[in-house]
């Protein structure tokens, strides 16, 4: 070799138990602190082989010790603690939880029980160290991540590479531009096993196939180089194409390969399979100056000692090998990064930070959808239960207010979640479920969303809780421009097939049509009440004459009338609607008419779309941002929500949706939480009460 470079990792694990969190550090007010002594204890949830592996490396550990195991059976139990040394055993994995003793968890189960015992192990406010893949897909990870946020514990995918310094000189090597700009990379992990149906690489009920099992540390490879290509930690695929074989008799993928692009037009080949052998398990990334070979990516050093990287340099005959130095054993390694970084909750990239999986997670869904490759346990019948598989209730911390609405015989919560951002039925079940969780139980959606989808889904998560009748529901229709009484009929039926259910709690026009007399609007309406497939009557972007001209209408005819109006209201002034056909009232002139006629008031993009969830930054040109909200006298009030923000403790979000709640009259928010996490940090909101005189000075009066 022409070159020889030696690298050798700071040494980690000290200052154990020094290292705790302030309340004022983390935003969040411990359940409980865990206190650490001088070895992090350690319990192995699994008795398989990768708990074996992780078992052994705790002895090598600077930083930690087996303490106990928890397996589905004691004689399980009982046979891995004699071949590991681990002084406590337990017959059930509940059991290992309740132990007080046990520190941190090592969650070893197959893939898709990780997301229930990550959630359970976070409730039981133990630090989580869980396998590879976190989640068998991106909802499920959301609900484990919220779970360690809220209960303020450590998680970290158990991604083992991450952590040994061969893959942070790797890092390095593209952040200093060892050889140009990166251009492409190919990554492989595969191998050839015996075909066996029942085997956890091939199962479909076990998580089995290729991409989650090898394909996940591809993608964390590609999206780690494409990051640290560009100085970041890593990057997200801007594209993505996919071929592979699902078996017909495993259900799973066997093998496949991907084309992905990043941003900086960094392109990547991955490859993966557990039933063919594609060559060399290596990463070979190609730059303007030459190129990087790393032979063995994902088992560097795998009991201590050297690893190489190869760095060869255009002009240059001879590559340079860099030369890696490890003191511990790969897994070791592993489990001293969770107790070097418990203070911090996350464990810092190269290792795998919650963003960071939450990327990995997306676009493994993605690859995934491209092969056809979908999970018995991501079919409707296995969602019954929320992720941690205990029945669907409010949580006891829950603050959420109710209020009424004429004609709904069910209280009805002042925050009202949009169903138009649920992806897919994992995603709808685990957003619908923290919403509910924190006691909202009212939805909003509409024929329009998705083309159908997000009635769908809204539909079939109440099915599969068996909660109808706690949950209230807000369908809209007629949407310009099929804004007549005949559409409206026609989508409300579709409406209701789409969500299998024979009524809706409000039904809005989601537009007006002037052409039309309002009084055609009230007849239909009517007719549809009579049936009880309505209990109450709404619309949605009607100016107040309008609504005043049909509520007129309908006590000539005796007929009921319109019982709320959902039109734009936030601290916000919409400059241009969002959408066309929309109207705003959050004017002086409607303020007084809802305070006035004690109409309620659904408020649509109460939070302005994210308005005060922005930084600084004056302008976002060609955005909607900038076409809806970006004046001069919305950035005062961005400026006031923060100041007033210091004041209580909260976000400027919180300020804004506090405002909106507590107008003299009745409201109602929309909101659009995405995650569990935004569902959660909408909350503290709840508990303001601003004054008169905050609430003039917020609004510039």
């Amino acid at each position: 070799m022409q070159n020889s470079t030696c690298y050798s990792p700071p040494f980690i694990g000290e200052g154990l138990g020094e290292r705790w969190p302030s309340h004022e550090a983390t935003g969040i007010e411990p359940r409980r602190i865990i206190i650490v002594s001088e070895k992090l204890r350690w319990g192995i949830l699994g008795a398989g082989r990768i708990a074996g592996v992780f078992a052994r490396a705790l002895a090598a550990s600077a930083t930690g010790e087996l303490y106990a195991v928890g397996s589905r059976a004691q004689e399980t139990a009982d046979r891995f603690g004699d071949e590991f040394n681990a002084p406590v055993r337990y017959g059930s994995y509940d059991a290992l939880l309740a132990d007080p003793e046990v520190q941190a968890v090592y969650i070893a189960t197959l893939h898709p029980w990780h997301a229930e015992w990550a959630v359970k192990a976070a409730d039981a406010g133990k630090h989580i160290l869980c396998e590879k893949p976190l989640t068998i897909n991106y909802a499920e990870a959301l609900a484990v991540i919220e779970a360690a946020r809220r209960n303020d514990v450590f998680l970290m995918e158990a991604f083992m590479y991450r952590c040994h310094p061969q893959t942070r000189k790797l890092a390095e090597l593209l952040r200093s531009k060892a050889i140009g700009d990166a251009r492409g990379m190919q990554v492989t992990f595969s191998f050839q096993m015996p075909f066996d149906p029942e085997a956890r690489h091939l199962k479909n009920a076990k998580g089995g196939g290729g991409i989650m099992d090898l394909g996940c540390y591809c993608m964390s490879m590609a999206r780690l180089i494409a990051g640290a290509s560009a100085g970041k930690d890593f990057a997200e695929p801007l594209e993505l194409k996919a071929v592979g074989h699902v078996g017909e008799i495993s259900k799973s993928d066997e093998w496949t390969v991907a084309a992905v692009k990043f941003p900086g037009d960094i392109v990547a080949q991955l490859a993966c399979a557990v039933m063919a052998n594609q060559g060399e398990n290596a990463a070979r990334i190609f730059g303007t100056e030459g190129s990087i070979y790393v032979p063995t990516p994902w088992f560097p050093a795998r009991s201590g000692g050297t690893a190489s990287i190869f760095v060869h340099r255009n002009g240059l005959e001879q590559p340079e090998e860099v030369i890696i130095q490890a003191d511990r054993e790969l897994y070791a390694i592993e489990a001293d990064t969770v107790a070097e970084n418990i203070a911090q909750r996350q464990a810092p990239s190269p290792a795998m930070s919650w963003d960071d999986t939450l990327g990995n997670m997306r676009a493994l869904d993605w690859w995934r959808r491209e092969v056809g490759m979908v999970y018995e346990a991501e079919q409707p019948e296995a969602w019954t239960l929320p992720v941690d598989k205990k029945p669907l209730a409010a949580r006891p911390e829950a603050k959420m207010p109710y209020g009424r609405i004429d004609g709904v015989e069910k209280p009805v919560s002042r925050l009202m979640a949009g169903a138009m951002w649920a992806q897919n039925l994992p995603h709808a079940c685990v957003l619908y479920d923290s919403f509910f969780e924190y006691g909202g139980n009212a939805f909003d959606t509409a024929w329009v969303y998705g083309g159908g989808e997000a009635d769908r889904l809204l539909g079939q998560w109440m099915k599969l809780r068996g909660i109808r009748e706690q949950v209230v529901v807000m369908a809209k229709g007629a949407h310009t421009p099929f804004c007549d009484p005949d559409s409206l009929t026609r989508q409300f039926f579709e409406t209701l097939e789409r969500m299998q259910t024979d009524y809706v709690d409000i039904y809005a026009m989601h537009r007006d049509n002037p052409a039309i007399s309002a009084g055609e609007f009230i007849d239909v309406v009517n007719e549809h009440m009579r049936a009880g497939r309505i209990r109450a009557f709404a619309v949605s972007n009607w100016s107040l004459a309008r609504v005043e001209e049909a509520n007129a209408y309908a006590r000539a005819k005796g007929l009921r009338g319109i019982a709320a109006v959902s039109n734009n209201f936030s601290l916000a002034r919409m400059i241009e609607a969002p959408w066309t056909d929309c109207i705003a009232s959050s004017d002086p002139v409607s303020r007084e008419w809802f305070t006035r006629t004690r109409l309620p008031l659904l408020a649509w993009s109460s939070q302005a779309q994210g308005f005060f969830a922005m930084g600084d930054t004056p302008e976002w040109p060609g955005t909607w941002m900038s076409r809806c909200w970006s004046s001069d006298d919305n950035y005062r009030r961005l400026a006031r929500a923060k100041e007033l923000a210091q004041k209580y403790g909260v976000s400027a979000l919180n300020i804004a949706l506090a405002y909106v709640l507590n107008q003299p009259f009745t409201i109602f928010a929309l909101v659009g939480p995405q995650t569990p996490t935004e569902a959660r940090t909408l909350m503290p909101a709840l508990d303001i009460t601003l004054t008169e005189e905050e609430m003039r000075w917020l609004n510039l009066e």
